[in-house]
């Protein structure tokens, strides 16, 4: 999975980078307020592209004294920032670009420049967009888009998704600005049309910002796999009972399981080791992702919640 994501982050970081240079000319020449947040939002996802990537390379650092548990949790830190980053810098600076022009418009010059950019704009960040989307289904087969960005762990992935999403809505909300304010003589369209573009980006960084905080602060594993590992353990004979199921991904391929049982009464230590030994390794083989387990001999008690 972080073999896909590094590649889909490659492939949107450049393509966003050459992009931005375009849309700065293109701004440059033509005056264009629209163009101008376009070149903002592509030179902020350039930005981000470079936060997940060092993200993705954090998460990879061995487990160490001070972090016994890795530090697959950083990807999950820097997506939240990437979201923070999109609404503070790519949001605020095209709302702002864009009510200062609907206030002192200005004409828009040469615009055959600007459609020719953003055509071609268009073209890469819908070739990316396709890349990204595919590459996303490949892990997340079963659902809709919307369901598995909230079932995802991954964010890295759905970041960029979303990203080019919005690229690809901007891109057309830009164009539609500048030929409204050509054909109408109202220049303040193409003010209106980069305020949009930053409430796009807002909404964007939001819906961002609302799916990596639940990663952040710590997600359970999928329903599926918490199940399934509670059926596993109540299939031996020696468990009389399975008290609390807890899981948390501390990383989008590693989830931590602690686990509480209640053992037959008669069984001594080593039988008991014995069971739990199978139980560890065979969770461990049906789920790859699950990396820690913590098995727990107790007394069921009354009334407890089971936290499937």
């Amino acid at each position: 999975m972080a073999g896909s994501s590094k590649k889909v982050i490659i492939a949107a970081l450049i393509g966003n980078f050459l992009v931005s240079i375009t849309k700065f000319a293109a701004s440059y020449v033509t005056r264009s307020s629209a163009m101008f947040s376009e070149g903002i939002h592509s030179l902020v996802d350039t930005g981000n592209q470079v936060l997940l990537l060092y993200g993705l390379k954090r998460a990879k650092l061995p487990a160490s004294e001070q972090f016994p548990f890795g530090h697959g949790k950083e990807i999950y830190f820097w997506s939240f920032v990437v979201a923070i980053l999109i609404f503070a810098v790519g949001a605020g600076v095209s709302i702002y670009e864009g009510i200062i022009h609907i206030i002192n418009p200005v004409e828009v010059k040469n615009s055959m420049i600007n459609y020719i950019v953003l055509s071609i704009a268009i073209v890469f960040e819908g070739a990316a967009w396709y890349f990204a989307y595919t590459e996303f289904k490949k892990d997340n087969h079963k659902h809709g888009i919307i369901k598995s960005v909230q079932d995802g762990k991954d964010p890295s992935m759905f970041v960029v998704l979303f990203e080019d999403t919005a690229a690809l809505l901007g891109l057309m909300v830009a164009m539609l600005g500048i030929y409204l304010s050509e054909l109408t003589g109202i220049l303040m369209f193409d003010g209106i049309a980069s305020v949009v573009i930053g409430l796009i980006l807002a909404l964007t960084a939001t819906w961002l910002a609302i799916e990596t905080k639940g990663l952040l602060i710590g997600e359970c594993a999928d329903p599926e796999i918490v199940s399934g590992i509670k059926a596993l353990a109540v299939e031996y004979d020696e468990v009389e009972h399975v008290n609390e199921l807890l899981t948390m991904h501390m990383g989008p391929d590693f989830i931590l399981v602690n686990i509480s049982i209640d053992f037959d009464d008669h069984l001594k230590a080593g039988q008991i080791e014995h069971v739990i030994s199978e139980i560890d390794q065979r969770i461990k083989k049906t789920w790859p992702n699950v990396k820690r387990i913590f098995v727990e001999a107790e007394a069921r008690k009354k009334g407890i919640n089971n936290h499937d």
